[in-house]
C-alpha cells in the first residue's frame, strides 16, 4: 500500500515538474532579453572599464540575441529565405566590428524584447481543443439483440441501434427510433430553450438527453460526426493565413535581401567608383548596415499594440494578439450570435393573455404551483413572472409531466394543464389566438397555453431577452460605418423579431455551427474584414473563420479559447470601444512606419554623402526609435 502511494506521490510530482519545466520555456525568450537590458546597463556604467564593459556586452548580445538568431537561422534554413531576425544580428555583428558595442547590444535588446512579448502573447493565446473533446463521450449503449451492452462510441457503425438514457449525452448522430423527450442542444446551436424531439428527428452527437430514453439509429459513424465537423473546422482555420500576414512575409524577405545587398556592394563600389579609402568604404557600410536596420520600424507596431491591450485589460477586454487589434481596426462588418450575446440567454415573459371571463389571478396561482416544481427554463420563467404578479406559495402537488409537451395537475377538483399547443389541443389554441391571442401571433415568441379542465384559459408569450446596451451598440456601430448581422441556430421568426428589437438589418437563422462558418465566409466576401461575436461551442468554428473572433466572457471555455478577443464583463459597449481604439492605433501604426521609414532613408542619404558620422547616425537611428515607442504609449490613456 505504501509503495502504491509512494508510486502515486512520484508520478505527481514528475507532472509538476514537467509543466514546470514546459513554463519556464515559454517565458525563456522574454526572461533572455530583460537579462540583456540588465546587462547593456551594467556594461553602460562600467564604460570606464573596457575589458570588463565589451565582456558585458558581449553577454547581452549572446543571451539576448540568441532566440531570435536560431529563430532566424533555422526558419532561413526551412524557407531559404533571409529575414528580418538575421539583419538585425547582421547590423549588431556590424556596429561592434567598428567599435560601438553600446549601440549593436541596444539593436539587440529592442528586438529580441518585442519578439518575446510576440512569443509571449501567442503562447497566451493558442487553441486548445481539449475542453471541446471532453463533451464527446466516450462509450454507447449498444442495443443488439434485445440486449443492452456498453461499447466504445468510436466503434458504432451505421445502422446500429443505441440507448440514450436521461441525463446522458448522445454517443452518435442519428435518428431517433422511439421516445420522446427534451433535449438540451446548446453545446451545437448556444440555444438556452431544450428542444422539443421525437421518433424521425434528428440527434447529434454531444447534445445532453433530458428526462426521456431514447432509441436512436445511428446515421454517421463517429468522424463524420458534426461535432467532429466543428473539431475540423476549428483546426482548419487555426493553420489559414490572413493575406496581411502574408504581405508582411513577403516585405521582410525583400527588405532584408535589398539592405544585405547594398551592404555587399557598399564594401567594394565606393573604392573604385568613389576613390573612398579601405577604411572608409567599410566604415560607411557598416553605418548604412546600423542606419538601414528596421529597430525604429519594427517598433512602429508593437508597443502601439502593447498598449492597446494593456488599455483593453483595463476596460475587460481581454486581446490574445496584436495582430486582432490591427484587423479589428478595419472591420467593416460584426456578426453576432444570438443567444447570450445580443441576448441574455435566459427566456422570460414578455406577454400574457388571459381567455375572456377568466380571472388572471386564478390562472397565475394555478401555473405558480404548478411550474415552481420544474427545472425546465421555460417554466421557471412562468414561474418568476406568477410570482411577480402577486402568486403565493402552494403547498406540493402530484404533477403528471409528458416529456416534450407540458404537465398537468389536479388542484381542488379543476384539471389544469399547462404547455406547447399539441398538448393543450392544436384546435382549442389555434382558436384561442384567433379570438383572444390576436397580439401573440407572427412574433416569435414561444408559446405555453393554460388549459382549465376542456378550456384554454390563458397564454403566455416567452422570448428571450435582448441586452440592455445592445441597441445602443449597434446605433453606435453604424456610425461607425460597422454593418451589423445576426447568425443563430433559432428558428426564423424568433431570430426576426430578436433582430428588429436590436436594429440589425441582416438575420441568418437556423444556422448548425458549421453553416454558420460558411455564413461568415459570405460575409468575409462581401465585406472584407469581418469580426464574430459569440459565446458557444457551436460558434467556434465561425470565430475561427472570422478575421477576428470574439468571445463573450461567461460563454463556454471552448469560445474563450477559441476566440482572439473576450468581453471579459459581458459587455457590448466595450466592443465599441475598442473598434474606435483600435482605428486610432492602425493611424499611429501608419504614422510610425511612415516617420521611421523616412528617418531610415535620410539616415542613408547622409550616409553616402559623407556628411554623417556614426554617432549622429545612432542618435538619429536611436531618437527615432524612442519617439515611434512614446507615440504608441499614447494609447494606454
Amino acid at each position: 500500500m505504501n509503495e502504491q502511494v509512494m508510486t502515486q506521490t512520484h508520478s505527481q510530482q514528475h507532472i509538476q515538474e514537467e509543466r514546470a519545466g514546459k513554463k519556464w520555456l515559454q517565458h525563456a525568450e522574454l526572461i533572455a532579453a530583460l537579462v540583456s537590458g540588465v546587462l547593456i546597463l551594467a556594461a553602460w556604467f562600467f564604460t570606464e572599464t573596457k575589458g570588463l564593459s565589451v565582456t558585458l556586452y558581449i553577454l547581452a548580445f549572446l543571451i539576448g540575441g540568441f532566440a531570435k538568431a536560431k529563430e532566424g537561422i533555422e526558419d532561413t534554413i526551412e524557407t531559404k529565405a533571409l529575414n528580418v531576425e538575421l539583419l538585425m544580428i547582421f547590423a549588431a555583428v556590424g556596429s561592434a566590428l567598428i567599435g560601438y558595442w553600446a549601440e549593436g547590444a541596444v539593436l539587440i535588446f529592442i528586438f529580441s524584447l518585442s519578439g518575446a512579448l510576440e512569443t509571449y502573447t501567442m503562447n497566451k493565446s493558442s487553441r486548445d481543443l481539449t475542453s471541446l473533446m471532453k463533451l464527446e463521450p466516450e462509450e454507447a449503449t449498444l442495443l443488439a439483440d434485445g440486449r443492452e451492452k456498453r461499447v466504445p462510441a468510436a466503434e458504432l457503425k451505421i445502422g446500429d441501434m443505441i440507448v440514450i438514457k436521461p441525463g446522458e449525452r448522445v454517443a452518435a448522430d442519428g435518428i431517433i427510433e422511439s421516445g420522446v423527450t427534451s433535449l438540451d442542444e446548446s453545446a451545437l446551436t448556444g440555444e438556452a430553450m431544450p428542444a422539443e424531439k421525437t421518433a424521425g428527428d434528428s440527434v447529434f452527437t454531444g447534445t445532453v438527453n433530458g428526462n426521456g430514453s431514447l432509441t436512436v439509429r445511428v446515421t454517421k459513424t463517429n468522424e463524420q460526426s458534426l461535432f467532429r465537423k466543428i473539431i475540423r473546422l476549428v483546426e482548419s482555420a487555426q493553420n489559414s493565413v490572413s493575406p496581411a500576414q502574408a504581405f508582411i512575409e513577403r516585405f521582410e524577405s525583400v527588405y532584408v535581401k535589398g539592405v544585405l545587398l547594398a551592404v555587399a556592394l557598399l564594401l567594394f563600389v565606393p573604392h573604385f567608383a568613389l576613390g573612398w579609402s579601405w577604411s572608409e568604404t567599410f566604415y560607411r557600410a557598416m553605418v548604412f548596415m546600423v542606419v538601414a536596420s528596421p529597430c525604429a520600424l519594427v517598433a512602429s507596431i508593437m508597443p502601439a499594440a502593447l498598449s492597446l491591450i494593456s488599455n483593453g485589460a483595463r476596460n475587460g477586454l481581454l486581446v490574445k494578439g496584436s495582430v486582432f487589434l490591427e484587423q479589428l481596426g478595419s472591420v467593416r462588418m460584426i456578426a453576432f450570435d444570438k443567444t447570450g450575446t445580443v441576448t441574455k440567454g435566459q427566456p422570460a415573459v414578455a406577454a400574457f393573455q388571459a381567455a375572456e371571463n377568466v380571472s388572471e389571478d386564478e390562472i397565475m396561482q394555478a401555473v405558480y404551483a404548478i411550474e415552481k416544481q420544474s427545472s425546465h427554463p421555460l417554466a421557471k420563467a412562468i414561474a418568476e413572472f406568477a410570482e411577480s404578479r402577486g402568486a403565493a406559495p402552494a403547498g406540493h402537488l402530484s404533477i403528471d409531466e409528458t416529456s416534450g409537451f407540458g404537465v398537468q395537475a389536479e388542484i381542488e377538483g379543476v384539471k389544469w394543464m399547462v404547455g406547447k399547443a399539441g398538448f393543450a389541443g392544436e384546435d382549442a389554441a389555434d382558436a384561442f389566438l384567433q379570438t383572444s391571442g390576436k397580439e401573440l401571433k407572427d412574433k416569435g415568441f414561444t408559446l405555453v397555453f393554460v388549459k382549465k379542465d376542456d378550456r384554454i384559459a390563458g397564454c403566455f408569450a416567452l422570448k428571450d431577452q435582448i441586452r440592455p446596451e445592445a441597441k445602443a451598440v449597434m446605433a453606435e456601430l453604424e456610425s461607425l460605418g460597422i454593418q451589423t448581422a445576426m447568425l443563430t441556430g433559432d428558428q426564423s421568426e424568433t431570430a426576426a423579431a430578436i433582430a428588429k428589437e436590436a436594429g440589425m438589418t441582416t438575420v441568418v437563422a437556423d444556422c448548425l455551427p458549421d453553416q454558420k462558418a460558411k455564413e461568415v465566409k459570405k460575409l468575409k466576401e462581401t465585406y472584407g474584414t469581418i469580426a464574430m461575436v459569440g459565446d458557444g461551442i457551436n460558434d467556434a468554428p465561425a470565430l475561427k473563420t472570422a478575421d477576428v473572433g470574439i468571445a463573450m466572457g461567461g460563454g463556454t471555455d471552448v469560445a474563450l479559447e477559441t476566440a482572439d478577443l473576450v468581453l471579459m464583463k459581458n459587455d457590448l459597449h466595450k466592443l465599441v470601444k475598442m473598434c474606435r481604439l483600435s482605428r486610432k492605433m492602425n493611424r499611429i501604426i501608419k504614422q510610425n512606419i511612415v516617420f521611421s521609414l523616412s528617418v531610415i532613408c535620410l539616415l542613408i542619404c547622409a550616409n553616402f554623402l559623407q556628411v554623417m558620422e556614426l554617432p549622429f547616425g545612432v542618435i538619429g537611428h536611436e531618437g527615432s526609435t524612442i519617439l515611434v515607442i512614446l507615440n504608441g504609449l499614447r494609447l494606454l490613456k
